[in-house]
């Protein structure tokens, strides 16, 4: 799934072949269909997590012997990516579709979602499939960009092909038509292991085709990794990026916004811009998605390992003076202030 010999490209231990299937698999579970149920509309929101079988999923079961059985240690375990988008387009759509109160913040996340796939929507009518690409890097805001990203193709996903071998190296005609989705990868000289993991397997389960960077000024830059980027990618015009509002350098920022001079000339595309912290959070919990492990730790912002700590307006009361056990810090989604989100950064 990744390139070899990028510049900048720090080598990593990827994890076991079988390790990896299952923890993409779990990326997929909210996701997964269910049969056609009279009763099921009845269920209520407890239930809106799953879907009912479409008849691409039906073709892709009778390909593989009637069984969809996610526990299946097989690569044919993970379904092309014209059925996840399927399925994550109509996990969104059932979640569009639930009744909140006006006021609440579930409701506040619909109204955003509608916007951000509107934003999706222009522009894959403006570059077209083949000439977008996403920055991802395994955070919130990205994964959460990731689901709209996919759930906003549907449309479109009779134009996806799968992939002859999911894990074959990108290329530099690579595009969504072929069954998977060309990303940059631009990371810290000092990442996590658990966000490498993460983005290993959520990578492997959403058919991300990444290109890894690692970032180690003044020798390669975010600037020199996107012009190595773009210049293995030429047919790449917009980029999808999961910054937000609050971000640095995020305050002046549209849904759209070419690079500044000195840069490589690209779109950057931000459909999660004005998302604020406590919705991104509702969304992946509503919804049920796998997330870094690390925001289970009090992490609020995912930098490199030298600069980023558990956020401190999370450390419990009952923590011990001097103590930073794991169990010392509330989890990411119990804090709600925009403003404090990055105060485990320096």
């Amino acid at each position: 799934m990744t390139e070899p010999d990028v510049p900048g490209e720090r080598p990593a231990e990827p994890p076991a072949a079988s390790q990896l299937l299952s923890q993409a698999l779990d990326h997929l579970r909210p996701f997964e269909p269910v049969p056609a149920d009279p009763s099921s509309a009845q269920r209520g929101a407890e239930t809106a997590h799953t879907t009912h079988a479409t008849e691409a999923d039906n073709v892709y079961a009778e390909s593989h012997n009637g069984t969809t059985d996610s526990k299946c240690n097989t690569e044919d375990a993970l379904p092309p990516l014209p059925i996840v988008i399927e399925r994550i387009h109509a996990r969104v759509q059932a979640f569009l579709s639930e009744t909140h109160p006006a006021d609440s913040l579930l409701a506040s996340v619909q109204r955003q979602t509608r916007i951000s796939l509107g934003v999706v929507a222009e522009a894959v009518s403006k570059y077209n499939m083949s000439g977008l690409s996403l920055s991802y890097n395994g955070g919130k805001d990205c994964l959460v960009l990731l689901i709209l990203f996919l759930a906003g193709l549907h449309p479109y996903s009779s134009h996806v092909q799968q992939s002859e071998d999911s894990n074959t190296t990108s290329s530099a005609d690579d595009s969504i038509e072929s069954g998977m989705i060309p990303s940059i990868y631009a990371l810290p000289p000092d990442p996590f292991p658990a966000v490498e993991e993460f983005v290993l397997s959520s990578a492997k389960a959403y058919h991300l085709s990444i290109t890894k960077y690692t970032t180690e000024p003044p020798h390669t830059t975010l600037k020199s990794s996107f012009e190595d980027y773009l210049a293995r990618h030429p047919n790449v015009r917009g980029i999808f990026v999961g910054t937000r509002r609050t971000d640095p350098h995020g305050a002046k920022l549209t849904h759209f916004d070419r690079t500044d001079g000195g840069w490589p000339d690209f779109m950057r595309i931000h459909p999660v811009i004005d998302w604020h912290y406590a919705e991104i959070w509702a969304f992946i919990r509503h919804l049920g998605l796998r997330y870094c492990s690390l925001y289970d730790m009090g992490y609020t912002s995912l930098g490199g390992t030298s600069d980023t700590l558990p956020n401190p307006r999370l450390r419990r009361e009952d923590a011990k003076q001097g103590s930073e056990s794991d169990g010392d810090y509330l989890p990411a989604y119990k804090l709600m202030q925009d403003l404090e989100e990055r105060l485990g950064r320096n």
